[in-house]
């Protein structure tokens, strides 16, 4: 079932709040997938969902083989019966105020802060589509 990113139900988001492994979808190089278990966390207001990670990591490298445009992406999360999909477009950020937002959302959802990282980015995807049955 479809639902507004910016807009979601109660529960839909609720969904996102709770504490879910989740999966990144990047493209590869050669238009594969590339599926990886990630901590997602979801931002409606402002229309992003965010995977903090290292820099050097393939899911990066998808998303920079992409270009400046980015790379078409998705998130997944699974419950038993119910799922969650985000869909978008994925750009690195770097910039040290970016990745510590990021952080302090992952360590709100996930309930643990992680160690310190100099290599640490965000894939932040800037969403276009969300559905699921939350």
């Amino acid at each position: 079932m479809a639902t507004d990113p910016r807009n979601p139900s109660d529960s839909y988001l609720g969904f996102w709040r709770e504490y879910h492994m989740c999966t990144l979808t990047t493209p590869r190089p050669d238009g594969t997938p590339h599926v990886v278990a990630v901590g997602v966390t979801y931002d409606p207001e402002g229309g992003y969902a965010r995977v903090i990670t290292n820099r050097n990591s393939r899911k990066v490298a998808n998303v920079l083989a992409a270009g400046a445009e980015g790379a078409r992406v998705a998130v997944c999360q699974v419950d038993r019966g119910r799922w969650a999909t985000l869909e978008g477009v994925a750009r690195i950020r770097t910039e040290a105020e970016v990745v510590a937002d990021a952080v302090a959302r992952y360590a709100e959802r996930y309930g643990r802060t992680p160690t310190p990282n100099p290599d640490r980015v965000v894939i932040e995807i800037a969403l276009t589509r969300a559905m699921g049955r939350a």
